[in-house]
């Protein structure tokens, strides 16, 4: 059934059953992904998936029901799931539907260009990535990954309030994982880029990195236990606020999953500190013109120069603080709150500059375990970590088989210098960026 036709029998079957407040929320896209190993294709995946989700308020509730079906037993099957959710919920929070009015920001995330890659293209483009990659150094010993990926996606909000927005994004990205091997010893590294424009250019910059970072850490070793100064290299740093981004939610501060609740107007962090969501980033595919509610996003500073401006908030939440939707509620989850581009605003100084004026101590460069070295309610973390260490203002030798241990709002208090090499993450930590940090001092342990 066409979607707008089915749109209007559903919501005048849901109005038969008493449903004034009825919103649908659709999503359809196709992604592709190959991988290739030693010039052969490994794997290819190409699907196409579109979804509906339902939302009604009944007696006061919200309740809800998604399918991917476009048909009559669709629409009975909806409303009635909706009733019946509706009439399970035990929450007597007030709920809340949009009513469209207000200005959309034009998001630029949508390039013609890049829909036009054929998947011969995108299969030549992972065969040229890895060709490059084996032939940058002799201690390349071949690919753990090589991957283009693509996606294309479309998204629509209506409501019987007259709320009736849309948007579409794409993006194309590949990633490198190179091995390097020297005797009996093997190391790794992995590194992504983006195309603006549906070219590979960026690629040689992400082969360079990777083949750099799985050599290095071949003649990597561990360091003594102890306290050093050291700068949270911008995919480190990314992490962190990747696993710690939801102490930002109102929703978790309101709950007491954040020690955030009430806190605007407060220093938590170095002056220097500014955290940004900024749902209108070009050419980014997580930019976005309105939210999971339809209402309208905008760019927001949740921290400025140390102090918390504010949480993001959905309809619910913003209502019971007293204030305005930050446009943060979550798409396709119903009562959820995220962000779009989240990231440390950078400064002016390069990598190469906080590193001269640290002297000595460590540069983190990647952390694992955050699934499970990381509280995201203290706050505390102990990861993981390898890096290099940093002698008279230079970069050493490289280091691994550390784990390094500290506080998320400490971390955000003890940052002395941001630099300016802003980056944003690999594929399903896209939304989070951050660039190189410095901080006073870290706790390590080491040999």
């Amino acid at each position: 059934m066409d979607r707008k036709i089915f749109i209007e029998k559903l919501f005048a079957r849901a109005a038969e059953e008493g449903m004034t407040q009825c919103q649908v929320s659709y999503s359809s896209g196709e992604s592709f992904e190959v991988s290739v190993l030693k010039g052969e294709v490994l794997s290819y995946n190409v699907s196409d998936v579109a979804n509906l989700s339902f939302r009604a308020l009944v007696n006061g509730r919200m309740g809800s029901a998604s399918t991917q079906a476009l048909d009559d037993e669709a629409i009975e099957m909806l409303v009635a799931s909706a009733k019946t959710n509706a009439e399970l919920v035990d929450s007597d929070d007030e709920e809340f539907m949009y009513d469209g009015t207000g200005e959309y920001a034009k998001v630029e995330n949508y390039v013609p260009a890049i829909d036009e890659v054929s998947a011969a293209d995108k299969i030549a483009f992972a065969r040229e990535m890895e060709e490059k990659t084996l032939a940058r150094d002799s201690r390349m010993d071949q690919l753990e990954d090589c991957a283009i990926f693509s996606e294309s996606s479309e998204y629509a909000i209506v409501n019987t309030l007259g709320l009736n927005v849309s948007c579409r994004s794409n993006m194309l990205a590949g990633y490198v994982a190179p091995v390097a091997r020297d005797g009996e010893k093997v190391s790794s590294g992995m590194k992504m880029f983006v195309s603006a424009d549906g070219t590979m250019d960026g690629s040689d910059e992400a082969i360079d990195e990777a083949v750099k970072e799985a050599v290095d850490y071949l003649y990597a070793d561990s360091v003594p236990s102890g306290e050093y100064p050291a700068i949270f290299r911008y995919d480190a740093m990314r992490t962190l606020l990747s696993t710690f981004a939801g102490v930002f939610s109102a929703d978790n501060a309101q709950k007491g999953l954040s020690r955030l609740n009430g806190r605007e107007g407060d220093k938590i962090a170095s002056e220097c500190v500014t955290i940004v969501d900024d749902p209108h980033m070009a050419l980014s595919a997580s930019s976005v013109p309105f939210d999971g509610e339809g209402v309208p996003t905008r760019y927001k500073e949740i921290i400025k120069s140390g102090v918390l401006e504010t949480l993001m908030h959905n309809l619910k939440t913003a209502h019971k603080q007293g204030v305005a939707s930050t446009g943060n509620a979550a798409h396709g989850s119903a009562g959820g709150i995220s962000f779009s581009n989240l990231y440390v605003a950078p400064g002016e100084k390069s990598f190469d500059d906080m590193v001269s004026e640290m002297g000595d101590g460590l540069v983190i460069c990647s952390l694992q375990g955050a699934h499970a070295g990381a509280d995201a309610i203290s706050g505390d973390f102990s990861l993981s970590a390898r890096g290099y260490r940093v002698e008279n203002g230079r970069i050493a030798d490289a280091v691994k088989q550390i784990t390094v241990a500290g506080n998320f709002y400490e971390i955000l208090s003890a940052i002395t210098c941001v630099g300016s090499d802003l980056k944003f993450g690999l594929p399903g930590n896209s939304r989070v960026g951050s660039p190189s940090v410095m901080v006073k001092k870290i706790s390590v342990a080491g040999k």
